[in-house]
């Protein structure tokens, strides 16, 4: 029977995880880095991103997180007391993800109700930017604030709790053994619809034209480790929490290799579908492919209801089907989050799971407000850029190094080993954990912090430095705070010595 900080099946911890990386992001952002970094060359540095770092970091964290079996502070504490800091700024920094990604599914909530009758109106674009977002470059519309969005937000919110109050299997572990399958469904009938309209091989081929020039080029290869960083959720403590879940007979070799197939395949499947459209919408227009690609918010929120407004009846069962999609895959990426910050409080101040994530959705949700204004569009995407691009890259360089040099990863090989029916681990593994990918990661991370340095206006920067301190005093109250429970020191290993 498994108690209610464990999986009650490994095949719930395999969906969970696959929930977490196929989440918003690969829907909206895979094909956007896809076609700007070279089309089918991309493949070349994407591939070596999953084999060098995804693979490899996945199979660490899940290998640290199963031998502690407690949350990532405690964890790190354990390691040692002077890194603790780390082990809450990791999922500080998630957590404030979970915050903005709330307004994008508000936003998303709104449209699954407007795409039964194509709500947007004939300009998709001006509906967005004007008369939802009510969009503004001035901080000082921070004060104006938008009902709708609010509500639409504050239901998000309330699913997520209600959500997070049943134990572990039968409410994460239930939600992702429904949710994922029927992700990867309603996908497959969006990509298999647009695969047939007219055009859609002009938009392929605009897509899986490779450029093989840019191979010689460091920015597509920092695209593609950024990319894998990204939609593999590496580095940001989820993957060590639910590996902590997981009970003693798991094969997490095979799992991090499952794992990282289906997140590949889920999100260049999903990039068949949006070049399709896009191919479509070139044909019917007349507007160069590359004249309508576009990234973020905007491929999801105008470019999509912009296709919908041309393909008579069949849109009125995409649309919805499309929206609800996307609200799938942020539900699936949001549950994801608020672990790490929620398991953490659990072991240091004694808090049961319910009073945490109580508290946890009441200070997200009130705090998410400042993105139903209009000026939240932009500050959704300041925060958003540091917070992936700076916090959490810096994160998975000190993380790695804590994991392979002072927790030492050669303590795991023979243990994995042995639980592994594919793959074994060998002196390979111990060279890319220790050497290759500090290295990588930190040569993406200095080239991420030289492109926001360079290509930020002074408002930007300006929320990046507030960003940064609220993320670090933070994490530090949560450090210096004095434990609450008996146990925060007491730390048992699965792995021996």
């Amino acid at each position: 029977m498994a108690d209610k900080n464990e999986w009650g099946s490994n095949l719930s911890f395999i969906l969970a995880m696959i929930g977490s990386a196929v989440g918003l992001g690969n829907i909206w952002r895979y094909p956007y880095v896809l076609y700007s970094n070279g089309g089918g060359a991309f493949y070349i540095p994407y591939i070596v991103a999953i084999l060098v770092m995804g693979i490899p970091f996945l199979i660490l964290e899940y290998g640290v997180g199963y031998n502690f079996k407690s949350s990532f502070a405690k964890a790190i504490r354990k390691i040692d007391p002077k890194f603790e800091y780390l082990g809450w700024l990791l999922p500080v920094a998630v957590f404030m993800i979970m915050i903005y990604y709330s307004a994008i599914m508000g936003w998303d909530g709104i449209y699954i109700v407007l795409s039964f009758f194509k709500g947007w109106g004939a300009d998709p674009n001006a509906f967005f930017t004007t008369t939802l977002l009510q969009s503004s470059d001035s901080y000082t519309t921070l004060t104006s604030f938008i009902p709708l969005i609010a509500v639409a937000m504050l239901a998000g919110w309330f699913i997520i709790w209600f959500i997070s109050h049943r134990d572990l299997e039968k409410g994460l572990g239930r939600i992702s053994r429904i949710l994922v399958p029927l992700l990867f469904v309603i996908m497959v009938v969006i990509v298999g619809f647009s695969l047939t309209l007219p055009g859609a091989s002009v938009g392929l081929a605009e897509l899986f034209n490779p450029d093989w020039s840019l191979l010689s080029h460091f920015e597509i290869w920092m695209a593609a480790f950024g990319q894998i960083v990204f939609s593999l959720s590496l580095g940001m403590s989820i993957a060590f929490t639910y590996a902590s879940y997981t009970r003693d007979d798991a094969d997490l070799i095979t799992n991090t290799i499952s794992i990282a197939l289906a997140n590949s395949l889920f999100e260049n499947f999903a990039a068949l579908g949006v070049f399709s459209i896009l191919g479509y919408m070139s044909v019917q227009s007349g507007t160069a492919v590359s004249e309508l690609v576009t990234q973020g918010t905007g491929l999801v929120f105008i470019v999509y209801p912009t296709v919908f407004n041309v393909l008579g009846q069949w849109a009125y069962v995409l649309g919805p089907l499309f929206f609800i999609t996307v609200y799938l895959a942020g539900l699936t990426s949001i549950l994801s989050t608020v672990e790490p910050l929620s398991f953490s409080i659990q072991n240091k101040f004694g808090f049961t799971r319910n009073k945490t994530m109580t508290i946890l959705c009441i200070v997200g949700a009130s705090i998410s407000m400042i993105y139903a204004t209009s000026y939240g569009g932009s500050l959704l995407g300041y925060v958003d850029t540091f917070i992936n691009q700076i916090a959490l890259l810096f994160g998975v360089i000190v993380e790695c190094i804590v994991f392979a040099w002072v927790f030492k990863a050669e303590r795991l090989v023979d243990f994995l080993n042995s639980r592994s029916k594919t793959i074994k681990l060998g002196k390979w593994w111990i060279v890319i954990v220790k050497y290759v990918l500090p290295i990588f990661i930190s040569i993406v991370w200095i080239g991420g912090m030289i492109d926001v340095v360079n290509n930020s206006s002074i408002h930007q920067l300006n929320f990046t430095i507030v960003s940064a301190a609220i993320l670090l005093i933070a994490s530090l109250v949560f450090t210096v705070r004095p434990a609450k429970s008996d146990d925060w020191d007491d730390v048992k290993e699965r792995v021996k010595n």
